[in-house]
């Protein structure tokens, strides 16, 4: 205990009933006097010259939920949390921003990040320590809980120096940004040379990144996928599509219901962290897409289906967005709702059924994970300990698995589903309405676009006031004011729906939503604040450039802009993207690694085609269009006039479109368009077509 006495807490009781987060209402019952992040419980700090204890997690975290049954939820921990602390439980999906400064001020004191995250700040905001999930009792070489609320509190109180000194040095690394020291430049060729060198840390047997766990790393696969499209090299194309197969066979997806989990804790896909996160297969989706169209292959095909058809019957919110996302848990077990024994098997589908499915899904008298196992498909083109292939999956009867898996999905809703948190973030449904457009143009699905639209439809009307955006809206409230994540995304999403659908309404919100960007999250250097310049004061304006779970705003937001200079015929749109890069470059440069994100969107300014279709009407344009849409390229944009004279008129198409007497295309890069195209085979060749060593 502290070597003082702290003054008497009279204000020790819980506030998070009142909370609209899923997440915060999970500890509404918990006997920690908790606050949700404001200005009040700093007040409350400074009043009792406490320090506080801030606490991060999300609704779907299996280990949140772990520390808070082992400490929050016990009598004992909870009483001396609330004498020695203001205890602030924030949802780190509601409140990224207060997330990400935490975060990044755990990791410059030398901890592996992670959530929960546990943070120590003094009355003011500023963080003195830090760590994650902590043990009720001692452990594995990790402090109890307890052992830790006494040290902190008692350091706050009687190690002053050593605290303020801790304090500035995190706070001088957090403010650090560097400045450009000269011209740095960044080109095609250094983006081929960073793919290489990923292509160095992926993992040639099991896909994706060596080592566990696995994450999907959408952004590394898309840069890798990417650096194909510019070379034409098929040691990238395969890497790609092998690490693409791999966690669609693996127990990462969900082979019942559709859907891929957040992470895989081995280093064969097999055994995932079981929640389900809307950001992952919206970003999953679209790869699939990409490989589909590149490959035809079947398996991208029906994984791309059956997660759209996971997330439309699981996800859409009763006002027709889609939800955050689902737990790992369920009856207080990590993975019990997906998981089957053989006894489970047999009593559903008969013994000939059943024994066809566990051999095609891995399904043991023993189990595959701690007694029960996890569907996978994994032995599907893997060789065995023995050396030769196992190509008995190929000779299952796959329409009879398919039945199966339907029957077994009826059986398994009768199950005790996980927890949902239906929060509407704007944008992760900004990625998923981009995402869902996408794969509904390249899979021909027009039912999927039109859910996409619905979901944006209650954005653009529930969680927008004027020409802002909030961020997060449950049970009618709404978080506002809206983060760059949320501008970027959304606006990618209008322009999506643009691209699919012709309706003007949607590039009007999409530059409506860019200029509110600028307006109140420019920075300086570049690029923009994760927070916009009248939200909350925090103790300083995040402005983080590397990727996460999710691709930066600013990435996204370069790639919008990148694509309005097409679709306005705007130019401002072209400068204020290098005047973007310019800031940002020389800040990234010396770690080019953790912003593979916007090294895809430099890879968008430089080089993303521009499809211009000449004839707005008719069978033979529409044909061309989709076509266009189902090109295996990335951020391609198409763009449909009625004639030549509707384009700019520097646009290099223009006077050769002028010309066209019937539906045509274009294919444009940079300064030069291809001859023009009226048969939609011609033109999809010409989509398809790569420079560069085949064969290299």
């Amino acid at each position: 205990m502290p070597d003082h006495d702290p003054p008497p807490n009279r204000t020790a009781r819980n506030r998070l009933a009142d909370a609209a987060s899923p997440y915060l209402l999970q500890h509404k019952d918990n006997p920690v006097a908790w606050w949700e992040w404001g200005p009040e419980a700093f007040a409350e700090a400074r009043a009792g010259n406490r320090p506080v204890l801030l606490s991060i997690g999300y609704a779907a975290c299996h280990w949140c939920h772990v520390m808070a049954h082992e400490s929050f939820e016990d009598a004992a921990t909870a009483e001396l949390m609330n004498e020695l602390f203001v205890n602030i439980k924030v949802d780190r999906e509601e409140r990224p921003e207060v997330d990400q400064i935490y975060m990044a001020a755990l990791q410059h004191l030398g901890v592996q990040g992670g959530w929960p995250l546990t943070m120590f700040l003094d009355t003011e905001g500023n963080p003195f320590w830090g760590g994650t999930y902590f043990p009720k009792e001692a452990r594995y070489g990790q402090p109890a809980f307890r052992d830790v609320l006494a040290t902190m509190a008692r350091a706050y109180h009687t190690d002053t120096a050593r605290v303020a000194n801790n304090r500035e040095a995190i706070l001088q690394r957090l403010a650090h940004r560097a400045r450009p020291a000269g011209q740095v430049t960044i080109g095609l060729a250094e983006l081929d040379d960073v793919a290489g060198r990923i292509l160095t840390i992926m993992d040639p047997v099991n896909g994706g990144l060596k080592g566990a766990p696995k994450f999907p790393n959408t952004p590394y696969l898309e840069l890798v996928w990417r650096a194909w499209e510019r070379t034409g090299k098929e040691r990238f194309l395969k890497a790609f599509l092998h690490a693409l197969e791999r966690m669609s066979e693996g127990g990462i997806y969900d082979h019942i219901g559709g859907g891929y989990a957040r992470y895989s804790v081995d280093d064969r896909w097999l055994v995932p962290h079981f929640e389900k996160m809307l950001y992952d297969n919206a970003q999953i989706l679209e790869l699939l897409g990409l490989a589909y169209s590149a490959t035809g292959d079947t398996l991208f095909r029906e994984r791309a289906g059956e997660t759209v058809g996971w997330l439309l019957r699981e996800m859409v919110t009763d006002e027709g967005a889609f939800a955050a996302s689902l737990d790992a848990d369920s009856e207080g077990h990590e993975g019990r709702f997906y998981v089957w024994t053989l006894k489970q098997l047999l009593e559903a589908l008969g013994p000939a059924d059943a024994e066809v499915f566990a051999r095609a899904y891995d399904i043991s008298p023993h189990g595959n994970w701690e007694g029960v196992s996890i569907p996978n498909r994994l032995a599907r083109g893997v060789d065995d300990q023995a050396g030769q292939a196992d190509d008995q999956a190929d000779r299952y009867d796959e329409p009879r698995l398919a039945a199966l898996r339907a029957k077994l999905l009826t059986i398994r809703e009768k199950r005790v589903r996980p927890g949902r948190d239906d929060k509407v973030l704007a944008d992760w449904n900004g990625l998923m309405i981009a995402a869902l457009t996408d794969a509904g143009q390249r899979f021909d699905h027009p039912e999927w676009i039109a859910a996409a639209a619905h979901a944006f439809r209650f954005i653009a009307e529930s969680m927008t006031i004027g020409d802002r955006l909030g961020h997060s809206w449950r049970a009618g409230r709404l978080v506002a004011p809206g983060l760059s994540s949320d501008y970027a995304a959304m606006a990618r999403a209008a322009l999506a729906l643009f691209q699919a659908t012709g309706d003007p309404a949607y590039r009007e919100r999409a530059v409506a939503w860019m200029t509110a960007l600028d307006r109140h999250h420019a920075h300086e250097d570049g690029g923009w604040y994760l927070t916009a310049d009248d939200a909350e004061g925090l103790i300083l304006r995040p402005d983080a450039t590397t990727d996460e779970a999710v691709t930066n705003p600013n990435a996204i937001a370069a790639r919008n802009l990148a694509r309005l200079a097409v679709v306005t015929g705007d130019g401002s749109y072209r400068s204020r993207l290098d005047r973007h890069f310019d800031g940002l470059l020389p800040r990234i440069a010396p770690a080019l690694f953790g912003h593979a994100g916007l090294l895809n969107a430099l890879d968008t300014r430089l080089r993303a085609p521009e499809i211009v279709i000449v004839g707005r009407d008719g069978a033979e344009a529409d044909a061309l269009a989709a076509v266009a849409g189902r090109a295996p390229r990335v951020d391609a944009t198409i763009l449909r006039v009625g004639d030549g004279a509707a384009l700019p008129a520097d646009h290099p198409a223009r006077a050769k479109a002028a010309e066209a007497s019937v539906p045509t295309a274009f294919v444009c890069a940079g300064a030069t368009c291809s001859l023009p195209v009226t048969d939609p085979a011609r033109l999809g060749a010409l989509l398809v077509d790569k420079p560069g060593e085949k064969s290299a």
